[in-house]
């Protein structure tokens, strides 16, 4: 990995008991490809309409065992300070110490601890996000997009999903109220992951 120069922990668990044979077969180790992957979110402003930002600089890697599930990991880390909303005063104030204190604390990580296959292409993948050293759970709804060979020779696999959190339970607390009433950024906040990742040689 080496991105962020921090060696990633390793998570502890990872995909469903009853893996559709076509994912089985796609045992391996991968590397998420930053280059072609998405991790942002959505959260609602001035009660009236949403903002949405990515994150410019992750890193992460999947390992997938179609013969042992249990044994199927994924990490992901996401550098803070490269978050981008499209306005350079917004983003300067979500890493600062009202917001994530980006300087303090560089890095939101997900480590897996379960995950389950809902039915089809669905999967729902459980495992702790840390944002400014607080650590909770989080599940994260997937759908599998499938496999492919792209035209270097890499075997890639995708997902793509959601999931919510209330990011004052992760310290993530400023607000401001408005004068007709409620806030200027509402709790609730929706973390979208379009995932490309590769085969390792």
């Amino acid at each position: 990995m080496g991105l962020f120069n921090r060696k990633a922990a390793t998570p502890t668990t990872a995909v469903a008991t009853s893996v559709d044979p076509a994912l089985a077969a796609l045992t391996g180790e991968y590397t998420i490809d930053p280059a072609h992957t998405s991790i942002g979110f959505t959260v609602r402003h001035a009660m009236v309409t949403n903002v949405r930002g990515t994150f410019g600089e992750h890193e992460g890697s999947l390992s997938l065992n179609g013969a042992e599930p249990a044994a199927s990991k994924a990490v992901i880390d996401v550098k803070i300070g490269s978050i981008d909303t499209g306005i350079a005063d917004r983003d300067g104030h979500l890493r600062s110490g009202d917001f994530f204190d980006a300087e303090q604390f560089p890095l939101m990580t997900f480590r897996s601890t379960h995950a389950e296959q809902l039915g089809g292409e669905q999967y729902r993948v459980t495992g702790d996000l840390t944002i400014k050293d607080v650590t909770r759970p989080l599940a994260i709804d997937l759908e599998f997009n499938g496999a492919a060979q792209d035209v270097y020779g890499n075997e890639r696999i995708g997902f793509e999903g959601s999931a919510e959190i209330l990011r004052s339970e992760w310290g993530l607390t400023w607000n401001a109220a408005l004068e007709t009433g409620g806030v200027m950024v509402s709790d609730k906040v929706k973390l979208n992951f379009d995932i490309s990742a590769i085969k390792n040689a």
